[in-house]
């Protein structure tokens, strides 16, 4: 009886260890983590479902080359299309929305193109490149970078062509290219989640919001265990579950920066 008794609990107690120590990587664009996003919803994770959620936050290209790496077990990144494609080549077998805000353009209060206020953006762009005012670029094949080129496009403005010129690539993250931005005074493209967590504004202010076109989607998958034979697919799926639920839907919502929603719930 002692032994079956002790057995008991031994198992008991292996299994809650077992489920303490399960962990899973997830690649990550930069603004959810540097918004403080995981900060504030992965410990309430770790209590809802035992796991420890360890974050790489890069940008979007350099996530989903990661994960298409087989170094993660979900991806959590902001570029549809990539996302798209990520599925469709089969690294994933489902994208799941779970949450959007929008993307701004911020300036120098001195406002160079005369762009302060407006709702369209690409009018912003071509005024942008017209005055020649400076812009400063990721660079870096991230999903802001992405959302950036594409609204040249729109705008019909070669912005290469005038690379090092009043067109400044930084090759680097959003925090980076915020403080390259406010030091050379230029114009640049950041996530609303991003600029509001960012501590050196200086005078600098959103100058252009509220378009559609600058709509910014997040959406997370598990990556596939047929592509990467070592992913942790029961934790990684309880995870994209726990997200998507109700609970983890109404924490995203809560999450607030000076009083401030950074990040709203759109998972179905």
């Amino acid at each position: 009886m002692k032994f079956a008794v002790l057995f008991a609990v031994s198992a008991a107690c292996l299994a809650t260890t077992a489920m303490a120590d399960s962990r899973i990587l997830v690649q990550s664009t930069t603004s959810t983590k540097n918004a403080g996003l995981y900060d504030y919803i992965l410990p309430m994770v770790k209590i809802d479902t035992g796991i420890t959620v360890n974050v790489v936050a890069v940008g979007t290209g350099a996530a989903i080359k990661n994960a298409m790496n087989c170094d993660g077990d979900v991806l959590l990144v902001h570029s549809r299309k990539r996302e798209d494609q990520f599925v469709a080549a089969g690294y994933a077998k489902q994208r799941y929305d779970v949450m959007y805000n929008d993307f701004v353009v911020i300036g120098p209060a001195g406002d160079p193109a005369g762009i302060a206020g407006g709702k369209d953006v690409t009018t912003a762009m071509v005024k942008i490149a017209n005055s020649k005012s400076k812009f400063a670029s990721r660079g870096d094949d991230s999903g802001t970078h992405s959302k950036e080129k594409s609204l040249w496009a729109m705008a019909k403005v070669d912005q290469a062509a005038s690379s090092g010129d009043w067109y400044r690539e930084t090759g680097s993250g959003m925090g980076t290219t915020l403080n390259a931005a406010v030091g050379m005074g230029a114009y640049a493209l950041s996530d609303r989640a991003s600029w509001g967590a960012h501590a050196n504004k200086a005078d600098f202010k959103i100058m252009v919001e509220g378009d559609q076109r600058l709509f910014n989607p997040y959406g997370v998958m598990l990556v596939d265990s047929q592509k990467c034979p070592n992913v942790r697919s029961k934790e990684g799926q309880i995870f994209i579950d726990w997200l998507i639920s109700a609970k983890g839907q109404a924490a995203i919502a809560s999450f607030k920066l000076d009083g401030k929603q950074l990040f709203f719930p759109n998972a179905e």
